[in-house]
């Protein structure tokens, strides 16, 4: 049956509509963006079997294009409008901590870091520079590494908060393993950089270490 045929309250782009988007489904959200459906199957089958597939929306989106690309029901127009709107999510979250604004929300910026750090094959290490007001200055990668380690120096780190002009920093690193229990070697490391921003009288806030669907606070650990 066409999901025209479906009663109002059950067809994906209706209910999104009057309940708005948190009401639906990853695969009703996914087939408003098919459209379309492919022979015998309509947008919301086609959606499934690809989650089905994939293993979920996330391993979806992060798929090659060739592959994802030759599924029943995509293309390369529809591939273009998936990548647009995982953009445009990263890029909205990207403005909640955009240059000037104040952290008001840990919880903003804990999505913001889950976005920018959770999905990469790599260790990384970075840093959200503030100025006194606790206003965002910059967000900066500071180190990339290998699978499993990242060389982060104490030095380096401060070169960069005081060109920043920084007067607090919140560091964060990726566990490209899924596991977001910080090793000894980030308690030490964090303790390093901790002693040596002090000595230029710029507070490290936290050190969050982003794993797969979940995030660790060194401040609320108390590690800091």
């Amino acid at each position: 049956m066409p999901i025209t045929d479906w009663p109002l309250a059950e067809r994906p782009r209706e209910k999104l509509l009057a309940r708005g988007a948190g009401a639906l489904s990853d695969a009703e959200l996914l087939a408003i963006f098919l459209r379309t459906g492919v022979a015998g199957k309509t947008a919301v089958d086609v959606a499934r079997d690809l989650l089905v597939e994939y293993g979920g929306l996330r391993a979806l989106l992060g798929a090659e294009r060739a592959r994802l690309c030759a599924a029943p029901g995509l293309g390369d127009a529809k591939y273009a409008q998936l990548m647009a709107a995982l953009e445009i999510g990263q890029r909205f979250l990207g403005e909640v901590l955009a240059r000037g604004t104040a952290l008001e929300s840990s919880r903003d910026t804990r999505d913001y870091l889950m976005a920018r750090l959770r999905d990469l094959d790599r260790e990384v290490f970075c840093a959200l520079f503030l100025d006194t007001r606790h206003r965002v200055l910059v967000f900066e990668e500071l180190s990339s590494g290998t699978l499993n380690g990242t060389a982060v120096y104490a030095r380096e780190v401060v070169r960069r908060a005081l060109k920043h002009n920084a007067a607090a920093v919140i560091f964060a690193h990726n566990h490209p393993s899924g596991v977001a229990e910080p090793s000894r070697a980030d308690e030490v490391l964090t303790a390093r950089l901790k002693e040596a921003l002090a000595l230029v009288d710029v507070r490290v806030l936290d050190h969050v270490v982003v794993g797969d669907g979940e995030i660790v606070s060194f401040c609320e650990r108390g590690l800091l």
